[in-house]
């Protein structure tokens, strides 16, 4: 791994994870091809039910970065993990992010 590649641990699909002000699901994950290269990114559901100051939810793509290794080994417990490169260009964020609106019903796109 070079030393801008980090692990991302894989997170279990359609299961609701409590969070500050509500929770927050994650409903699937995409490899997604752009330019010889392959993005690693997450389509996910937050409900905010438990804020002091108002009820709301939305959809957003989470992206993970490039795939370096996929599934190249697992946690402690069980769970797969993949190596990725965080996406800093801006222009490679501005092309991801029209592909993924394109594709996706997300009113964000956030990367990591």
């Amino acid at each position: 791994m070079n030393h801008d590649t980090h692990d991302y641990t894989h997170l279990e699909l359609n299961r609701e994870i409590t969070a500050i002000g509500g929770h927050y699901t994650i409903r699937k994950e995409v490899r997604l091809a752009v330019d010889g290269r392959e993005v690693l990114y997450l389509v996910a559901e937050a409900l905010f039910d438990t804020t002091c100051c108002g009820f709301g939810g939305l959809t957003y793509a989470m992206v993970q970065g490039f795939l370096d290794q996929w599934h190249y080994r697992a946690d402690a417990g069980g769970k797969p993990v993949s190596a990725v490169r965080p996406v800093t260009a801006a222009a490679d964020q501005a092309k991801i992010q029209k592909i993924i609106q394109q594709r996706e019903t997300v009113a964000q796109v956030n990367f990591i």
